[in-house]
């Protein structure tokens, strides 16, 4: 059998059990995607799974994070961190510009 183009891939459709609202982090085994708009409950909508996007991060003494570092999503904690905590964590990207401690989200080029 043939290959099947499908589409670009930039984002993936996806049906969530609860409503899911811009900007939400999903989770989906190690895929990572950004609803950039809401999806309500047991309606196809799109993730983003890839483009450049904020997420939140940890503030305080050695939350900086360098450009170009790998980052993970912590789904309790709902911030990017570059610790993947064994595997707790999943890959969201790199970082496109660094973030120092005080600052409360980092820039992540999606890559998965």
């Amino acid at each position: 059998m043939a290959v099947s183009f499908i589409h670009d891939g930039r984002s993936i459709d996806y049906t969530p059990s609860a409503i899911v609202v811009a900007g939400d982090v999903v989770v989906q085994g190690d895929l990572v995607g950004v609803a950039k708009l809401d999806i309500p409950a047991g309606r196809q909508g799109a993730l983003a799974v890839t483009g450049v996007f904020d997420f939140p991060k940890a503030t305080g003494a050695g939350t900086a994070v360098a450009a170009g570092a790998s980052v993970y999503w912590d789904a309790v904690e709902k911030v990017a961190k570059t610790d993947s905590e064994t595997g707790a964590n999943k890959l969201i990207g790199k970082t496109v510009a660094a973030a120092g401690d005080d600052d409360a989200t980092v820039r992540v080029r999606l890559s998965q």
